[in-house]
């Protein structure tokens, strides 16, 4: 069984006491109070408005990949990511080189995660257009081709119905040999999971329950298989299915901060109690595990993980 792995997620900059000049500082701190405690990814949302479910639209946000090349030169070890960026408003050639420039800033850290956006109203408030989700799934699928390409070759091509790109040259190459690996946002069963089996290294999906998610898995197998690829070759990944605290009441406070439709796929509990109910995740072959800093705001919290990794990792 592959080692597992957490990642910290940060999809929160609201931080009451700390000020603009402040709120990287902050950021710094949780990322690497993670990575002392053994995490082996950080990962940032790649929204341009705080999002429902975690805060009020007028929160502050960062953007997420000026955030993630600061965290560059903040970290030594752990793994750089967008929890997703959205298709809609990243041009892919432009996206491809600046996950190349992350790559390198980072000596070889960087992961691109790609989906096809979903928050309308940061849409209209920034003025960019919001297709139809067939359209947006499209353009996923287009977009996924001409990162691919940029990753594995200094010179590249495509034309597709929305977008092209002519002999475009990614240059210095990205230190991971094949580029970042690419992780697909989403569990959606007619769309997504067949662009993840065609592009993605690994997915990234929501708790809903096993029986789902093991209907998940096995359509995202057969759609790999339908295109003669290893399904064992794209690593499955998703929300913590667990919340974590000193104690079994202090971890019950938390669920008011998980998004009402998900709380009842998540387990509340001690770190022991919490690892005995991610070992059924794990034989499912479940590899890695992101938590939130809304929930875990200080470094002492996220510091607590750490016990839960080193149980859930014997």
């Amino acid at each position: 069984m592959t080692t597992p792995w957490f990642g910290l997620h940060l999809p929160s900059y609201t931080h009451p006491d700390a000020s603009s000049a402040q709120l990287f500082g902050t950021t710094v701190e949780q990322a690497k109070a993670a990575e002392a405690a053994g995490f082996s990814l950080v990962s940032v949302m790649d929204h341009l408005n705080q999002i429902p479910g975690i805060g009020a639209q007028d929160e502050p946000m960062l953007e997420g990949w000026s955030v993630l090349a600061a965290l560059a030169r903040e970290t030594t070890r752990v793994r750089l990511s967008t929890l997703v960026s959205g298709v809609t408003y990243r041009n892919p050639a432009l996206l491809a080189k600046t996950a190349t420039t992350l790559d390198v800033i980072s000596g070889g850290r960087a992961i691109l995660g790609l989906g096809a956006a979903w928050f309308d109203a940061e849409h209209e408030a920034f003025g960019f257009d919001f297709p139809p989700i067939k359209e947006r799934m499209d353009r996923l699928d287009e977009a996924l081709t001409i990162v691919r390409g940029m990753f594995e070759n200094e010179r590249s091509s495509f034309e597709g119905a929305y977008y092209r790109t002519l002999d475009v040259i990614n240059v210095p190459r990205p230190v991971q040999p094949g580029g970042p690996r690419i992780l697909v946002g989403g569990g959606g069963e007619q769309r997504t999971l067949r662009i993840a089996a065609k592009h993605a290294d690994i997915t990234h999906w929501f708790p809903l329950g096993m029986e789902t998610l093991n209907r998940k898995t096995s359509l995202l197998r057969g759609y790999a298989e339908e295109i003669g690829r290893d399904p064992s070759t794209i690593e499955r990944t998703m929300a913590a299915p667990v919340l974590v605290g000193a104690n079994e009441a202090d971890a019950r406070t938390m669920l008011d901060l998980v998004a009402p439709d998900r709380r009842p796929h998540v387990f509340v509990g001690t770190p022991e109690q919490a690892a005995n109910e991610l070992r059924p995740y794990l034989d499912a072959g479940f590899t890695g595990f992101t938590f939130n800093n809304n929930i875990y705001r200080s470094p002492e919290q996220i510091a607590a993980l750490g016990e839960l990794l080193r149980l859930v990792a014997r």
